[in-house]
C-alpha cells in the first residue's frame, strides 16, 4: 500500500453564497465571520495543525477579497504599529509563516458550476498527489484543532482508499438535508460504503450517516473520474458524483465525527449562527455568558 503523505489542500470557495446576500454583495461568503475570525480562517487553520503544508483556495473568478485578506496590508500594519497592537495580525502571520504555498487559484467561467469544478480549477496545483479537499462553508467545531482532519489522514494513509469522506450520524429528521451513506460489510476495510444517496426521507435513507464537507482524495484515481464526469442535477458537477462513481469501482470508506470533532454547515443564516454559538461554547470565557444570554431569551 502507498504510504504517501498528504500535505495538499484544496479549499473551495468559488460560490456566490446568494442566501447572504445583500452582505456577500461586497464580500466572499467564505469572510463571513465567526466570532472574530472569517470562516475559511478557521479550515486553514484546521489544515495546517493537520499537517497541510501547500494550500490552495478555489475563488469565484473576479471575486478580489480573499485575496486580499490573506495578503499583508501595509496601511493596516502602519496603523496597529501606532496603536501597539501589532499582536491583532497575529494569527495571519502565522498562516503565512506555517504554509510553503498559499496559492488563490479563480475558477475560470467555462468550467460548469457544481463543488467538483474547483477540484479541475486546482488541478495543477494537485498534481498526482493525494489532498485534502474542504468545502469552505462547512466548519470542524473542535477544541483541539486539526484533531478530525488527522484521523482522516490516518485512515487514507493505512488503507490508501480512493477516497476518505466524512460524515456525521445526524438522526432521522435532518437526514432528508443530506446526502446518506450505504455501508458495505468489508472485514478488510471498515466503514467502507456503495455511494451516497441524496435527501432522501428518513423511512428510506440507507443510513442517518450523513456526507460532510471533509475529503482525503488520491488523486491518481480521481482524475479519470472527473475529467469525463458530465453535469448532473441543476446542470451541476457535483463531487458525491465522483464519490458513488468511485464507490462503486474502488474503496471509499468513512469518518464519522465524534462528541470531540463536530461538523457543521455554515451555509445559511440560521446554520451560521448555530455555528457561532457552537464555537462560541468552546470559550471557556465567552460559554458561561452565552448561556446566561440565552437563558433568558
Amino acid at each position: 500500500m502507498s504510504k504517501q503523505s498528504v500535505t495538499k489542500a484544496v479549499i473551495a470557495a468559488a460560490g456566490r453564497g446568494t442566501r447572504f446576500l445583500p452582505t456577500v454583495k461586497a464580500y466572499a461568503k467564505e469572510l463571513v465571520p465567526i466570532l472574530s475570525k472569517p470562516n475559511i480562517q478557521y479550515l486553514v487553520e484546521e489544515a495546517i495543525a493537520a499537517g497541510i503544508t501547500d494550500l490552495c483556495i478555489v475563488h469565484r473568478h473576479g471575486e478580489k477579497t480573499i485575496r486580499n485578506y490573506f495578503k499583508a496590508n501595509e496601511d493596516w500594519n502602519s496603523y496597529l504599529k501606532s496603536v501597539n497592537k501589532l499582536e491583532a495580525l497575529d494569527s495571519l502571520k502565522k498562516i503565512n509563516q506555517s504554509l510553503k504555498t498559499l496559492k488563490l487559484v479563480p475558477q475560470s467561467p467555462r468550467l460548469p458550476y457544481g463543488n467538483a469544478s474547483p477540484l479541475l480549477a486546482a488541478k495543477s496545483f494537485i498534481g498526482n498527489d493525494p489532498f485534502v479537499y474542504m468545502f469552505g462553508d462547512d466548519l470542524i467545531v473542535e477544541k483541539d484543532t486539526g484533531r478530525y482532519l488527522k484521523k482522516m489522514i490516518a485512515t487514507f494513509e493505512q488503507y490508501s482508499p480512493a477516497i476518505v469522506d466524512s460524515v456525521k450520524d445526524v438522526g432521522p429528521e435532518e437526514i432528508v438535508r443530506y446526502g446518506s451513506a450505504k455501508y458495505l460489510e468489508d472485514p478488510k476495510y471498515p466503514n467502507r460504503i456503495s455511494g451516497m444517496y441524496e435527501k432522501l426521507p428518513a423511512s428510506e435513507a440507507p443510513s442517518f450517516f450523513a456526507q460532510g464537507g471533509r475529503f482525503i482524495v488520491d488523486s491518481k484515481k480521481l482524475w479519470p473520474v472527473l475529467n469525463i464526469q458530465s453535469t448532473g442535477k441543476n446542470n451541476e458537477l457535483w463531487f458525491a458524483d465522483a464519490v458513488n462513481t468511485l464507490s462503486a469501482s474502488d474503496i471509499v470508506l468513512t469518518e464519522a465525527t465524534d462528541d470531540k470533532s463536530d461538523w457543521m454547515t455554515t451555509g445559511d443564516p440560521l446554520r451560521w449562527l448555530k455555528a457561532n454559538l457552537a464555537v462560541a461554547m468552546l470559550d471557556d470565557q465567552m460559554a458561561p455568558e452565552i448561556k446566561e444570554f440565552i437563558k433568558h431569551l
